[in-house]
C-alpha cells in the first residue's frame, strides 16, 4: 500500500491533485487491520440532570451511576401524574442525562479507523470525544455514527465518550418514547481503506426453481491519504445448510471512494417465507495483494414478492393475504431499552395465533427486532415517520385533550424534519437494505390530520354518520382537486413532500415498493399524493375500499391500520384487490393513556404482561388452521349483546364515556371476562370464539344446545344466554360432525397455590440473554383464580437479575423496576 504525501492535511481527499505528485512507498500495516467490532455497551457512568461541563474529558464522574446501555431511565423513575408528564407519552419523565464511557487504545490502533455507533438515542443526543463536539441527532429512532480519527489517545490514558440526552420536552411523540441511550452501542475497528458502515446491498433480481441471481453492490472507503495495491472483493456465500453455496470476486481500481458492484449464481435456492425463513449468509472479504484487510458479513434471504391491483399480495409466486400488526418500539415493563430475547418472545406468541407481517409503527425499530423477523419469518412494513414538518396533537391529561399540543409546539420531529429527514430517511434504507423480511417502505402515517385542507376537502363531499362510519364518499379526482387547489392556492405542500421522500428512498433501493398510511385516501388520491407511493395504504377506511377500486382500478390497495374486528378481516377477505390489514395493535403500548391512572391502551392481541387476550383468541380463529375453541362470558346487564327470542341477537355499541375521548370504543375490545364466576342465577352472555363449523355447550354436564358458526355471520361469535350456576363451562367444537376442540371454564375456589412458567429452561451468561416468567393463582383443584388481587414477590437465586414485573392491566401504574407486584 501506498501512502500519497502531500502538503495538504492527510484527510483531505483531491484524488487528481494528489495523484499528481511523487508519492514515497511505506511499509504497510494494513494486513493486520482487520475489522474488530466491540461491544460498547458495558459500563457507562450515568446522571440524570444537567452537568454543562460533563463533556470534557477531566470532568469528575466518579460518584455518577455505572450501568449497562441499552438503558431507558424513563421506565426507571416510573409513572406519575404532574407537570412534567403526560398522557401521550405514557406519564412518566423526561430530563436530561448525561453518560460518559472511559476506554482506551493501544499503540497498534493509531493507523486505524475508528468509528462508534448508536442503535438510537432518545432524543436530541449530543456527543463528544475527549472534549470535541463529534455532532447531534435530534431523531431519536435513527441509528447513527461518528468516525473518532483526530480526537483519541493511544498511550494508555483514557479516552472519553460524552452523551448528552436532553429530553425535556416530554410529550413530544406518540406514543411512549422512554430516554436515554436505549439501544445498542458498538465501537469499530478497521483499515483506513475498509467497506463502509450499511455498504452492502444485497438483491435477489432473478429467481427460480433452479437458480437465484445474488446481485451484491459493496460501498468502499479510503479515510486515510493511502493509494492501495491490488485491492480485491471477494464474495462466498453459504445457504441455510452451512454449506458454501457460490462465490465471486472482482479487481477494485482507483485509490479512493468506490463502488463494486457483481453477481454470482446459487444454484437450487431455498425461499425465504413465513413458513420457511432460510436464510444465508454472505462473506464480503476486501484483500490487498491477496491478503484480507477487511471482512463484514451480512445475512439474507432469496425471495420474490408482488403487490397487484386486482390480486393483492404473492410471495414466491403464491398468493397470500397479510395478517399483520402494528407494533410499538416499547415492550411494557422493560421501556424503550428492550432485549433482543422478548422481541423473540413477542413474535413467537404473535406467530402462534397466525400473524404473517408487522408494521413498525411510526418510526425505525430496533436491529434487533429486525434481524428476529428475518429469523422467524415475519413480513415488515418498515416506517420512517410519523410525523414530517407538522406536529400532530399530544395530551397532556387524557387522550384526545390536545392541551400538550401547545404546551411543547416545535419541540418535536417537525422542527428538525427540514434539515434532517433526507438524512434519517436514508439512514434507515441503507441499515435495514438486506432484511429479506422487510417489503415495503413507508414515508409517513396518517399525515393528513396535519394537513387540515386535506380535512375540509373531505368534509365538504363525504357525509358519513361519524368520522369511521359508511357514508357517501366522493371520488371525482376534478371535483377534489379543484377544491383542493381553490383552498390551499394550487401549493399543495403534502404531496410535494410525498414525492420528494420516496424519490430519496427510490435513490437506495428501488426494489422494493413504498407506501403510506392514509386517513384521508379520496382526496389524498385525487391530489396526487397515491401517486407517490407504489402501494396505497388505508387507516381505518375499509368503508372505502370499493369505491378506491372501482374508481381507481390500477390502485394498490392495502390496510395500513385496522381495527381489531371481524368486520375488518371479513372486508379484507372478501376482495382479493385487498393486499392484507394491519391490525391496532399485537402487543399493548405504554402511551397514549389518561386519564390518570392509566398508563396506556390495551387494544390488543396480547397485553402489556404478554397475556393473550380476548381480541387475540379471536383472531387465533381467524387466522389459524388449528382447531380451536375459547369461552368468554359477561353479565347481561354489562353486555353490549342483548337476546330477544323474536329477534334474536342484537349488538350496540356504547361509547366511551368522558373524559376519554368518546371515539376510542371504535378501537376497544367490548368488555367480557374468561371466567365463570357470578351470582346464581344472574343471566350470563356467553361468547365462543372458535374456528370451528360448531360447538355445543354444556353447563356441568347438561347440553345446552349445538349452534353453527355460519349463523353468526355477522360477528362470527357463536353466543348463548345462560342463568348462572356454580360449576363447569364447556364448549365442545365439531367439524364435520366429529369432535375437534375442547374448551372449559370452572368455577374456582380460594387461592392455594402460585404457578409458574418459563418461556426458557436456560439462558446464555451473555448479560443480554432473557425469560420470561408467568404466574398464576389456582386453587386446590387446579383451576385458575381469576378474581384475586394478591401482592407477589419475586427472588431470584443465581447471577441474574430482573428486568421488570407486570401484571398487564392499562391501569396498573405499580413500578416495573421492583420484586412485587399485585395480580390482576
Amino acid at each position: 500500500m501506498k501512502r500519497l504525501e502531500t502538503d495538504h492535511p492527510p484527510r483531505r481527499r483531491n484524488a487528481a491533485r494528489t495523484l499528481a505528485l511523487t508519492s514515497i512507498l511505506l511499509a504497510s500495516t494494513a494486513f493486520a487491520m482487520s475489522r474488530t467490532v466491540i461491544d460498547f455497551n458495558h459500563d457507562w457512568k450515568f446522571h440524570l440532570g444537567n452537568e454543562p461541563a460533563a463533556f470534557l474529558p477531566e470532568y469528575n464522574d466518579r460518584e455518577w451511576r455505572t450501568l449497562d446501555v441499552p438503558h431507558d431511565w424513563s421506565i426507571e423513575i416510573g409513572y406519575q401524574q404532574g407537570p412534567h408528564t403526560a398522557a401521550s407519552t405514557g406519564f412518566v419523565p423526561g430530563g436530561i442525562g448525561w453518560y460518559r464511557k472511559h476506554f482506551t487504545l493501544s499503540p497498534e490502533d493509531r493507523d486505524r479507523h475508528i468509528r462508534i455507533v448508536f442503535d438510537g438515542v432518545y432524543n436530541n443526543a449530543s456527543v463528544w470525544i475527549n472534549g470535541h463536539f463529534l455532532g447531534k441527532r435530534p431523531y431519536a429512532y435513527s441509528t447513527f455514527d461518528y468516525t473518532l480519527d483526530g480526537h483519541l489517545r493511544f498511550d494508555g490514558t483514557p479516552n472519553v465518550i460524552a452523551v448528552k440526552v436532553d429530553h425535556r420536552h416530554f410529550a413530544d411523540s406518540r406514543w411512549y418514547t422512554g430516554s436515554g441511550i436505549y439501544r445498542k452501542v458498538r465501537l469499530i475497528k478497521t483499515a483506513p481503506i475498509h467497506i463502509a458502515l450499511h455498504g452492502v446491498r444485497i438483491t435477489t433480481p432473478e429467481v427460480n426453481a433452479d437458480r437465484a441471481t445474488v446481485r451484491v453492490r459493496a460501498r468502499i472507503e479510503n479515510t486515510g491519504n493511502l493509494a492501495p495495491e491490488q485491492l480485491r472483493l471477494r464474495l462466498s456465500v453459504t445457504g441455510p445448510d452451512g454449506e458454501p453455496a457460490g462465490t465471486a470476486g472482482t479487481i477494485l481500481s482507483g485509490p479512493f471512494d468506490t463502488e463494486a458492484d457483481l453477481s454470482l449464481p446459487v444454484r437450487n435456492p431455498r425461499l425465504w417465507s413465513p413458513d420457511t425463513p432460510h436464510l444465508y449468509r454472505l462473506r464480503v472479504e476486501l484483500l490487498e495483494r491477496g491478503h484480507p484487510i477487511d471482512t463484514v458479513e451480512e445475512t439474507f434471504g432469496i425471495r420474490t414478492f408482488h403487490f397487484d391491483a386486482a390480486t393483492g399480495f404473492s410471495l414466491n409466486g403464491r398468493r397470500m393475504k397479510i395478517k399483520g400488526v402494528n407494533l410499538h418500539h416499547d415492550a411494557g415493563a422493560v421501556g424503550a431499552a428492550v432485549p433482543k430475547a422478548l422481541w423473540i418472545d413477542r413474535l413467537q406468541r404473535l406467530k402462534s395465533i397466525g400473524v404473517n407481517a408487522v408494521r413498525m409503527a411510526h418510526n425505525p425499530h430496533a436491529v434487533e427486532l429486525m434481524d428476529a423477523c428475518d429469523e422467524l419469518g415475519m413480513l415488515v412494513l418498515a416506517e420512517a415517520f410519523d410525523e414530517w414538518d407538522r406536529p400532530k396533537d399530544k395530551s397532556l391529561e387524557y387522550l384526545g385533550d390536545g392541551k400538550a399540543t401547545d404546551l411543547l409546539a416545535g419541540y418535536a420531529y417537525p422542527e428538525h424534519f427540514h434539515e434532517w429527514a433526507e438524512r434519517d430517511l436514508k439512514d434507515l434504507i441503507r441499515r435495514d437494505f438486506n432484511h429479506p423480511s422487510v417489503i415495503l417502505w413507508s414515508i409517513g402515517n396518517e399525515i393528513e390530520w396535519t394537513f387540515p385542507e386535506y380535512s375540509k376537502v373531505f368534509d365538504a363531499f363525504t357525509h358519513p354518520e361519524g368520522p369511521y362510519d359508511d357514508g357517501e364518499f366522493e371520488y371525482d379526482r376534478t371535483k377534489l382537486k379543484a377544491e383542493l387547489d381553490r383552498i390551499t392556492g394550487g401549493c399543495d405542500a403534502l404531496t410535494a413532500w410525498a414525492r420528494r421522500l420516496a424519490g430519496w428512498i427510490r435513490e437506495i433501493d428501488d426494489t422494493r415498493p413504498i407506501t403510506c398510511g392514509s386517513v384521508r385516501p379520496s382526496v389524498s388520491i385525487a391530489s396526487g399524493y397515491a401517486d407517490a407511493v407504489d402501494v396505497f395504504g388505508f387507516n381505518y377506511r375499509a368503508s372505502e375500499y370499493d369505491i378506491a377500486h372501482q374508481t381507481y382500478p390500477e390502485l394498490k390497495i392495502l390496510g395500513t391500520e385496522n381495527w381489531g374486528a371481524w368486520s375488518e378481516w371479513k372486508a379484507c377477505l372478501e376482495r382479493d384487490f385487498v393486499a392484507g390489514i394491519f391490525v391496532w395493535t399485537g402487543f399493548a403500548y405504554l402511551g397514549e393513556a389518561g386519564p390518570w391512572p392509566r398508563k396506556g391502551l390495551e387494544i390488543s392481541f396480547f397485553d402489556f404482561a404478554g397475556f393473550k387476550t380476548p381480541r387475540g383468541h379471536f383472531f387465533e380463529c381467524l387466522w389459524t388452521d388449528t382447531p380451536k375453541v375459547h369461552i368468554v362470558t359477561t353479565p347481561a346487564s354489562e353486555s353490549e349483546y342483548s337476546y330477544s327470542p323474536d329477534t334474536g341477537w342484537t349488538f350496540t355499541m356504547k361509547k366511551t364515556p368522558p373524559p376519554m375521548w368518546d371515539l376510542l370504543r371504535y378501537w376497544d375490545w367490548y368488555d367480557v371476562y374468561p371466567k365463570w364466576q357470578y351470582t346464581a342465577g344472574e343471566p350470563i352472555v356467553v361468547q365462543v370464539y372458535t374456528n370451528c363449523e360448531e360447538v355445543e355447550l354444556f353447563l356441568n354436564g347438561r347440553s345446552l344446545g349445538r349452534q353453527a358458526r355460519a349463523d353468526f355471520a355477522d360477528d362470527n361469535i357463536i353466543k348463548w344466554l345462560v342463568p348462572y350456576a356454580d360449576g363447569e363451562l364447556t364448549a365442545i367444537g365439531y367439524n364435520a360432525g366429529e369432535k375437534a376442540e375442547t374448551f372449559t371454564l370452572a368455577t374456582h375456589g380460594e387461592t392455594a397455590r402460585l404457578a409458574l412458567a418459563s418461556t426458557r429452561e436456560t439462558l446464555a451468561a451473555d448479560g443480554e440473554d432473557a425469560a420470561v416468567i408467568s404466574l398464576q393463582l389456582l386453587d386446590a383443584a387446579g383451576h385458575l383464580v381469576t378474581t384475586a388481587e394478591t401482592e407477589v414477590r419475586f427472588e431470584i437465586d443465581g447471577p441474574a437479575r430482573n428486568l421488570g414485573v407486570d401484571n398487564g392491566w392499562e391501569y396498573n401504574v405499580q413500578p416495573h423496576k421492583t420484586d412485587t407486584l399485585t395480580t390482576h
